[in-house]
């Protein structure tokens, strides 16, 4: 596996990944194979259940992409799953507090950073006996802020042992603001909201995330975030098709 994004946070790099919500490890691969740093499969609003994220984690092994879950709560059970599936990062979404910060990172660091059970079935296939050494190290444990308490509580979150990133979901904290479902930027709630949750980080020496598009990435990347969603799947595939479609029939009228 390539260099952990732990590793590259530190370092001071960006990292632009792909957000996979069809249920399809074909369609996993094929985002791995496009050259993005990690590709994530969304098991709290995407359509796949264990069994296929497990395949997907699989073909995004096969692909120079990292696999990060971002699982549907702030549950050890499926997190535990997910990591002894393969995943290297796990996004939590819906944490409020610096106990549900501290409970997300118990429930994917091994002891003693962590209370994670130890029976790395399929990661250990294929990482080998050394994994439980390097585990800690390398998984990625990403909160989300996306609720009001959340952001009154965000440099006590940042600050939790083992936290690695804090997450932005645009969207919940948007709706949480007042505001419409989406990127704000511009609305002064949103920004400084942003601003809040990029000083927590910094503070506490931990990288931002975000989900986001080819259109507002480059902000993002100019904010200081390092982990940064660049499109989803199904985005991908319908603007493909749209674009493809319009095209052909653009080209007929100009024949006719």
């Amino acid at each position: 596996m390539g260099t952990s994004l732990k590793a590259r946070w530190a370092a001071g790099e960006v990292t632009l990944g792909a957000w996979c919500m069809i249920p399809e490890p074909l369609t996993a691969e094929a985002l791995g194979r496009a050259g993005f740093d990690w590709v994530l499969v969304d098991m709290q609003h995407g359509c796949m259940d264990y069994e296929t994220a497990l395949a997907m984690i699989r073909a995004i092994d096969l692909t120079p992409a990292l696999p990060i879950v971002r699982v549907p709560w702030n549950d050890p059970g499926i997190i535990g799953r997910m990591l002894d599936a393969g995943a290297l990062g796990i996004v939590i979404p819906m944490i409020q507090t610096a106990a549900d910060a501290k409970r997300a990172v118990d429930a994917c660091l091994y002891p003693p950073k962590g209370r994670r059970s130890f029976g790395p079935i399929r990661v250990g296939m294929r990482d080998g006996p050394g994994y439980f050494m390097d585990a800690n190290a390398r998984v990625a444990v990403v909160p989300m802020i996306e609720t009001p308490e959340a952001l009154a509580n965000v440099e006590e979150i940042a600050a939790v042992p083992g936290v690695d990133a804090l997450f932005v979901g645009p969207f919940d904290l948007s709706i949480a603001l007042g505001l419409p479902p989406g990127d704000n930027d511009g609305k002064p709630a949103f920004d400084a909201a942003i601003a809040k949750v990029s000083a927590a980080a910094r503070a506490a020496k931990v990288a931002t995330a975000v989900l986001s598009n080819a259109k507002v990435a480059p902000l993002r990347i100019e904010q200081g975030f390092q982990m940064i969603s660049t499109t989803t799947d199904i985005t991908a595939l319908s603007m493909a098709a749209r674009s493809d479609l319009e095209a052909v029939k653009a080209a007929g009228k100009k024949e006719s």
